[in-house]
């Protein structure tokens, strides 16, 4: 270590004249000069490479979440719409990218307004460079904590499409999208994780997602479900998946991907994305066994679906409170996660909606779960900067996580049914029964996901 120090100091001195020089406009060496150059210089050795390395790598995980995404979707789906289902995942990766860059990332962690939104200093990525931000990640590039928030305000609407697949309009649902991911995901993020934030400030803890990603996207998924309608034949016709084995390689790549999702939420590579990857792994291989089980006794045969969903639901649940709680308690809470959801799923077939693919059951009902799981289980001996919970002797954490879920509950769907209500009047949401009845990737996408010659 103290060799390389030394390296630093001797590069330094050779190097500082100049870049004084060239930054002097009059090429006079001056202190203010020297005063800013010197600044830099002190923030870019405050990087940490290791801690960078991660975080790289992390975003790269969390970005093959949404293709694994539309794996997993996909293979749910009918043989006539897994295009135009995949298609809703992938093209995610185009629309938010550009407008996390325009202005969304901005919106979410820009300087505080009001403690209800960011400003628009850093539109178009305007003063979001390569020299770390001290109030979100000090030891990485500014650029590297922006491109992995980046990853998850994409996966995040991608969610939503499972309540509606096999029925909606490609081109209102990239108006969709766009809307969304500025009124009601860029809001979210800056309440709970922007600096100034009004849930954060209450003292709300959400270590990776659970409010922000699973029950704002959970709860639009209701939403849309209940807008659009069900599908032609639901109910009374077999819609069984046409690929499981794709939708199990999907949920695997999820699976996968979510190790980066929730430890690299750290934000370095240290102890507590240690601590957070371990708790993501229990809870999900938890959850994989309690909705096999749930299912077996319910319907008398465990199904590769069954399993692949449960992890998924571990996943969920444990999102939240992955870098708060250690390997026990990630147990417990992959193990109610999975039977909570698979009793979720269940209650569509009661409340009548047809929420295609299970997000709400999966994703509103395990977010919710987890986001209460936090503020009961979670200890400062695991992360010293989040709180105790009720079974460390702290009810307040607890209190505070409830209202943090009520409140993203009320303003996702109210957002989500104003967005939706607005399209529909405007460029409507459904494609038409013909369409519907050819399937998606023929009518929207003049493609087919199967191509079978005769021999």
């Amino acid at each position: 270590m103290k060799k390389h120090l030394l390296f630093g100091a001797v590069m330094l001195c050779l190097f500082v004249p100049g870049i004084v020089f060239a930054q002097s406009a009059n090429g006079r060496v001056t202190h203010g000069n020297i005063a800013q150059v010197t600044q830099q210089v002190e923030q870019v050795i405050t990087i940490n490479t290791g801690d960078t390395t991660w975080m790289l790598i992390s975003t790269a995980l969390v970005m093959l979440m949404t293709p694994g995404l539309a794996l997993f979707y996909g293979g749910m789906v009918r043989r006539k719409n897994v295009l135009g289902t995949i298609m809703q995942s992938f093209i995610a990766l185009g629309i938010v990218t550009v407008q996390w860059v325009l202005f969304g990332y901005s919106l979410a962690f820009g300087p505080d307004i009001g403690h209800l939104i960011g400003s628009l200093r850093w539109i178009g990525l305007s003063g979001v460079g390569i020299t770390p931000n001290p109030d979100y990640a000090p030891t990485i590039p500014h650029e590297s904590f922006m491109m992995f928030q980046m990853m998850f305000a994409i996966i995040t609407p991608a969610l939503i499409t499972g309540a509606f697949a096999e029925r909606f309009k490609f081109k209102t649902y990239i108006v969709f999208i766009l809307m969304w991911a500025t009124l009601v995901y860029d809001p979210l993020a800056h309440w709970v994780w922007g600096v100034g934030g009004w849930m954060r400030n209450l003292g709300a803890l959400d270590f990776a997602g659970g409010l922000v990603v699973h029950v704002s996207s959970g709860v639009s998924a209701l939403v849309a479900a209940m807008l659009i309608g069900k599908r032609r034949g639901y109910g009374q016709e077999p819609m069984p998946p046409h690929n499981l084995t794709m939708t199990l390689i999907g949920a695997a790549l999820l699976w996968f991907g979510w190790f980066g999702f929730n430890a690299g939420s750290a934000l370095a590579s240290g102890a507590l994305a240690t601590s957070a990857f371990l708790a993501t792994q229990i809870a999900a291989a938890a959850a994989a066994l309690s909705w096999m089980m749930a299912e077996w006794v319910a319907r008398g045969k465990p199904t590769v679906l069954g399993a692949a969903s449960g992890a998924v639901a571990g996943l969920v649940a444990i999102t939240p409170a992955s870098g708060f709680v250690g390997p026990m308690a990630a147990l417990v809470i992959g193990l109610i996660g999975g039977i909570a959801c698979f009793a979720g799923i269940r209650l569509k077939e009661k409340l009548g909606y047809d929420d295609s693919l299970d997000t709400v059951g999966v994703h509103g009902v395990g977010g919710a779960w987890g986001a209460i799981a936090t503020g009961l289980f979670a200890s400062v001996l695991i992360n010293p900067a989040g709180g105790n919970g009720l079974f460390h002797g702290n009810i307040t954490l607890l209190g505070a996580q409830l209202l943090a879920l009520v409140v993203v509950i009320l303003y996702a769907f109210g957002i989500s049914w104003g967005i939706l209500k607005l399209l529909d009047k405007t460029m409507g949401l459904r494609v038409t029964p013909e369409d519907e009845i050819d399937g998606l990737d023929l009518a929207q996408h003049g493609e087919s996901g199967y191509v079978f010659e005769e021999l």
